[in-house]
């Protein structure tokens, strides 16, 4: 019965989206943080030596998180899915949603692809010239960290839309959040010049100031989303509010009866 209600929701490609949506980010972290230990980035002012050995250090890690992005590198489309049907159900144009859609489309081959790609192919092989090593392992950090003005635009893009959207598909202030997660890949676009302070890859402000602002900023929108998909009524209108909560105590009383 459950399995034959779920087929029959109407928003079950939108609970699909937002579950996917959750599994990346998740999966994400795992690859990142603790797989591979690529972020937070290491040094950029590493020399070949150096590099070469950062490879060697991290080889299993390498191969077996990216083998897993590169499995799953479809997911992230799911977020940036459910965010166009967002900007598509508010009362602005369509041109919001679909230069969305594609900014975020192009943007992760550099944001997300090309770190993947180079730092599988510096695991693959070890004794490559310290040089070709130092080349991929610059390639890695610089196209993850410094290709975030494609996600600038994009956020921009979101932020005026729902800053003129008269249908309450997310509040005001989430608009401006936006704004303020723009300023943070504006500030990393300095990594591609210094390799030293607070503005290189792995400094203060283009790293550890702009992960914590993301890491709220994402926490953020994936509860949002979520509670658009409980408000949607598939109309044109403005969206409803959400549905009050049960009193726990009715609530339990009515699974005992």
């Amino acid at each position: 019965m459950r399995r034959a209600a779920w087929l029959r929701d109407p928003k079950r490609e939108l609970w699909l989206m937002w579950y996917a949506t959750l599994v990346f980010y998740n999966l994400y972290t795992v690859v990142f943080f603790i797989l591979t230990r690529t972020q937070p980035p290491a040094a950029p002012w590493f020399d070949a030596s150096q590099a070469t050995a950062w490879f060697a250090h991290r080889h299993e890690g390498l191969l077996v998180g990216f083998s897993l992005i590169f499995v799953f590198g479809g997911l992230p489309m799911t977020s940036t899915a459910l965010i166009a049907y967002s900007i598509r159900r508010m009362s602005v144009s369509r041109a919001f949603a679909y230069s969305y859609l594609i900014l975020y489309a192009v943007s992760a081959v550099p944001g997300l692809m090309i770190i993947c790609l180079a730092m599988t192919v510096g695991a693959m092989r070890p004794d490559r010239d310290p040089a070709i090593q130092h080349w991929l392992y610059d390639l890695g950090f610089l196209s993850f960290s410094g290709t975030m003005g494609v996600f600038l635009v994009g956020s921009l893009i979101w932020m005026v839309a729902i800053l003129l959207d008269k249908n309450r598909v997310f509040p005001k202030w989430f608009g401006y959040l936006n704004l303020c997660n723009a300023l943070t890949e504006v500030v990393v676009s300095p990594s591609w010049i210094v390799s030293h302070g607070v503005f290189s890859w792995n400094g203060t402000i283009a790293w550890w100031i702009d992960v914590v602002v993301f890491g709220l900023y994402t926490g953020v929108f994936i509860t949002l989303l979520r509670n658009m998909i409980i408000r949607e009524d598939f109309g044109t209108g403005p969206l409803p509010d959400l549905p009050a909560r049960r009193p726990r105590t009715r609530a339990v009383a009515e699974v005992a009866s």
